[in-house]
């Protein structure tokens, strides 16, 4: 079985480890969705990792309502990604753009008009909005009509993650957001191509997967899910019927690789009992496979390698406290602590200060 600290080739992508920084919403952008030069230091310090996969990135203005969270839809955020990517390939990493659209888990206030699903639901709790937070507003269903709109959405915010620097993309079917509101079954009620049956459901999975693997390559394409239990409201009564069709439909397209956040019944950032999918999932995806969720250990991430049923772990909350995390897996260094509290301030403070390890010896 593979170690955590192999390389491993991730579609284009030669990465050093199979160490992966997952994406971290942090909203440190300008309100017009343009990166800071904040954020090139805060990527820079993380650029050991295998690959870094950047923080949600909203691929249009209908799909980003995240306060403060970066974008790829203007031609100033593109330059604003530039002085990014560059900073990170200076220093030897490698980064590719998260694509986002959030679908009903935003709010009116933010994107300027009503949120849209696949269905008329709504998003228990509430959202978070530049005026603090607010109740989840009721969406209404992306017309048939809209879905060619919405691809060619998502082949801009492609092009432009190229042209930004980006080594590829990430499209963002998981937790929740709209593609995932298309593929469950407690948020999909439609009758129409895009409902009812898992193929149905697992149609905007597709397309929107070969519309931005036309723009980037499919070997410079990546793909992340939520398989297993509920995530934001979102949940589906018989997750395999519909994700193993998913999987396998990435598979035929030749995806880079497929990430899986994978909670389980102790997890830190939403739990469940669902068991999780990624061995039925091996068996019909070919490419790397990662897993994600509530991996703070070498031992962890060696153990669940040594399973066969994955290639490369990547690491969320780990990263924040840890700039040098893979350094501190393979000394065996013991793991600062992030601050949720300034998780989404707007600031250095527990965002650029954790120290390396080099410092906290000094």
């Amino acid at each position: 079985m593979p170690n955590l600290f192999d390389p491993i080739r991730l579609g284009a992508i030669d990465a050093p480890s199979r160490i992966l920084m997952a994406p971290l919403t942090r909203g440190r952008a300008q309100k017009s969705g343009v990166p800071t030069a904040i954020m090139a230091d805060y990527y820079t310090q993380r650029a050991t990792a295998g690959l870094i996969i950047s923080e949600a990135t909203g691929m249009s203005r209908e799909g980003l309502g995240w306060p403060f969270a970066p974008g790829l839809w203007t031609d100033e955020q593109v330059e604003g990604w530039k002085p990014v990517t560059a900073a990170v390939h200076g220093a030897g990493g490698r980064i590719v753009a998260q694509l986002w659209h959030m679908g009903r888990q935003v709010h009116s206030s933010v994107i300027g008009g009503q949120p849209v699903s696949s269905s008329a639901t709504r998003t228990p709790g509430q959202a978070h909005t530049f005026e603090g937070k607010q109740d989840f507003e009721t969406a209404r269903p992306l017309d048939i009509a809209e879905i060619p709109r919405l691809l060619d959405d998502y082949a801009l915010a492609t092009t432009n993650a190229i042209a930004a620097g980006f080594d590829g993309v990430q499209i963002h079917a998981a937790n929740g957001y709209l593609i995932d509101q298309f593929l469950r079954d407690n948020a999909n009620f439609r009758d129409d191509r895009y409902g009812g049956s898992a193929e149905n459901r697992i149609r905007l999975l597709r397309e929107v997967t070969e519309r931005v693997a036309s723009v980037a390559g499919a070997d410079r394409t990546a793909v992340r899910l939520s398989p297993n239990g509920e995530s934001q409201g979102v949940d589906d009564s018989n997750p395999e019927s519909v994700f193993l069709p998913a999987a396998k439909a990435l598979d035929e397209i030749g995806i880079a690789f497929l990430e899986l956040r994978e909670p389980g019944p102790e997890g830190t950032f939403g739990r469940t009992d669902v068991p999780r999918l990624s061995p039925k999932i091996r068996q019909v995806f070919d490419g790397p496979l990662i897993t994600n969720s509530d991996y703070f250990t070498r031992e962890q991430a060696q153990a669940a390698l040594d399973t066969g049923d994955v290639d490369a772990i990547s690491f969320g909350r780990a990263f924040i406290g840890n700039p040098d995390l893979p350094e501190r897996l393979r000394t065996g260094a013991a793991l600062a602590k992030d601050d949720p509290r300034t998780w989404y301030s707007r600031g250095a403070e527990g965002y650029i200060d954790y120290p390396a390890l080099e410092t906290v010896e000094a």
